[in-house]
């Protein structure tokens, strides 16, 4: 999750200012970026348990060791380090239960993405080897219970960790023992965000099912291929899903910045410090009339900071994020960005696509976002299953990739990060589909060996 934005600016006066701040993200194609976020469990090698804060095998060890090793610089909430920040625009941060997160720079195409991603990979291993720590990419936590994993001290956690109980049933659980590998992409205007923030969220069921890699819960198989995937059916409603109003011939920046202004709040950063407004509304904080800050009206960081507060599938802010896979090996971390950037970066394949996706109702979209976790590919649409679908879209994007023609050292272009996904398509097995194949085999039903021959 986020770190916190400092608070700056003067007061927002009008909603005018809204709008035109996640406009103001708008780019000409040739600035166009690629930024790779991707969450991993970071666990005690000698007993397989999650990661205190504190300790000489803790969080806060591997945060310190990476400061001085390798030259990141510490973001710190009061005394608190919470996480790290290069000089390139990557940083490292913490979510709820001490999983590890890489927040990569905007970088320029998929060769570089991916090179971040194993020098981070490397860094980290380097480091955890010393501590005893190991670090694993799957979507779901496939052993401890909710109650086993610790809490990291964060401010905004505590306020949303006594707030998510009152909406949904598995909330805890999506901040606890959940992974995700996702990537923000750009927009080079109003239209433009509107057509790719459509396919994207009408295509993130499909995402959920290729890159499915959580098919445990507490030791067993849940029934699910993406527990990850169920979980988010039933995490806070007022701010998760597929909104129906993206597709809505009104959408654009005005209709998403009423959404955001219609999400209760859980916070105000000030000072270094979390204050509590779960449950407020930030019109009557734009009016001065907050119960957590009576008489002071809201700056643009803290619509920012409000604006993290949202978790629909994909996410608009001045960039779009695709929020709807699990985390993953190494090949995944690739593979995640290179599927959308190949479809969302190209007009004829985003143009071909849309067409494919444009006629599908709510209902059916709800129904696949419902279906993928627990059928993965087999979930369908109609007659069309998504493994058939998939077949379509992977091709869309590889086509995508070839006409970018973003040449690396060894390569003509990024085609070769969809491959992992080729692979699932043709046979029909996702990662959750290995995983369980492994446990009811040569694992005799045990869940240990995952944290030796799925981590990093």
């Amino acid at each position: 999750m986020s770190v916190p934005v400092t608070a700056t600016g003067g007061p927002i006066t009008s909603k005018q200012q809204l709008i035109d701040y996640i406009a103001g993200g708008s780019r000409p194609r040739e600035e166009w970026r690629i930024g790779t976020e991707h969450e991993k469990f970071a666990f005690r090698i000698g007993d397989r348990r999650r990661l205190e804060y504190d300790g000489r095998d803790g969080i806060r060890a591997l945060l310190e060791g990476l400061q001085k090793r390798f030259g990141w610089q510490p973001i710190r909430e009061g005394e608190t380090l919470i996480g790290l920040v290069d000089g390139k625009g990557a940083t490292i941060s913490l979510e709820p239960g001490g999983q590890v997160e890489l927040s990569g720079a905007p970088l320029e195409n998929l060769h570089q993405t991916c090179g971040e991603v194993g020098m981070h990979l490397t860094q980290v291993k380097e480091i955890g080897a010393e501590l005893g720590i190991g670090m694993i990419g799957l979507g779901f936590d496939p052993k401890w219970r909710r109650e086993d994993v610790p809490w990291m001290p964060k401010g905004r956690y505590r306020i949303m960790r006594a707030y998510m109980p009152k909406k949904g049933g598995q909330g805890l659980d999506m901040m606890l023992r959940t992974c995700t590998v996702q990537v923000n992409l750009d927009f080079s205007s109003e239209a433009d965000m509107v057509k790719k923030f459509r396919v994207a969220l009408a295509l993130q069921p499909l995402a959920t099912a290729l890159f499915a890699n959580s098919p445990f819960k507490e030791g067993q198989p849940s029934g699910y291929v993406s527990w990850r995937g169920q979980v988010w059916t039933d995490t806070d409603p007022d701010r998760t899903g597929i909104p129906a109003f993206v597709f809505e011939p009104s959408f654009g920046f005005e209709r998403w910045v009423d959404w955001i202004l219609d999400i209760p709040m859980y916070f105000v950063y000030r000072e270094g410090h979390y204050i509590d407004a779960s449950g407020q509304s930030f019109k009557d904080f734009l009016n001065g009339s907050l119960p957590a800050l009576p008489g002071q009206k809201p700056l643009l960081s803290d619509f920012a900071d409000h604006m993290t507060t949202a978790f629909p599938e994909v996410r608009l802010k001045r960039y779009l994020e695709m929020r709807g896979a699990d985390g993953g090996p190494w090949s995944r971390l690739c593979a995640l960005p290179a599927f959308w950037v190949g479809l969302l970066y190209d007009d004829a394949s985003l143009d071909a696509a849309w067409d494919l996706v444009k006629g599908w109702s709510q209902e059916e979209r709800e129904n696949l976002r419902r279906e993928a976790p627990r059928l993965g590919l087999g979930a369908a649409v109609g007659i069309h299953s998504l493994r058939d679908l998939g077949r379509e879209i992977l091709e869309l994007a590889k086509q995508g990739l070839v006409r970018r023609a973003r040449r690396g050292n060894l390569a003509e272009n990024e085609t070769q990060y969809l491959e992992p996904l080729h692979r699932v398509i043709e046979t029909g097995n996702t990662l959750a589909d290995d995983l369980l194949m492994a446990y009811r085999t040569r694992w005799n039903g045990s869940i240990d060996p995952v944290f030796q021959e799925f981590a990093y």
